[in-house]
């Protein structure tokens, strides 16, 4: 390479990329490690998921159980379920979003990412 010529230094772009996937494989472990909750029918059923979606516990109070009635149960606890990922999914746009901007928006002179 030309000293000057415009070309990035490739040692430095390597480091940049390991550090990158260094920080991008603790952002992840953290979100492995860490719990969200979704709600329905104002708080009869509650669903935990980690921050990579993985669900963990559901809690369904006794008053939404009704024999003759499970397919309201049934559609609450899917709306926990949905409404627990989707705090999951905000949550990785929080922690791995400036990692992902980092290869797709230049975080890394002179790499197509």
């Amino acid at each position: 390479m030309i000293p000057g010529g415009g070309q990035p230094n490739m040692q430095q772009l390597l480091q940049q990329a390991q550090k990158m996937q260094q920080d991008l494989a603790k952002a992840q472990e953290e979100l492995a490690g860490t719990e969200v909750e979704g709600q329905a029918g104002g708080g009869l059923v509650k669903a935990t998921v980690t921050g990579s979606g993985e669900l963990r516990a559901l809690k369904i109070d006794p008053k939404a159980v009704d024999p003759e009635d499970t397919e309201t149960l049934a559609d609450l606890v899917v709306a926990a379920v949905h409404a627990a990922n989707e705090n999951a999914q905000e949550l990785q746009q929080q922690k791995l979003g400036p990692l992902a901007q980092g290869l797709g928006g230049g975080g890394i002179p002179g790499l197509p990412f």
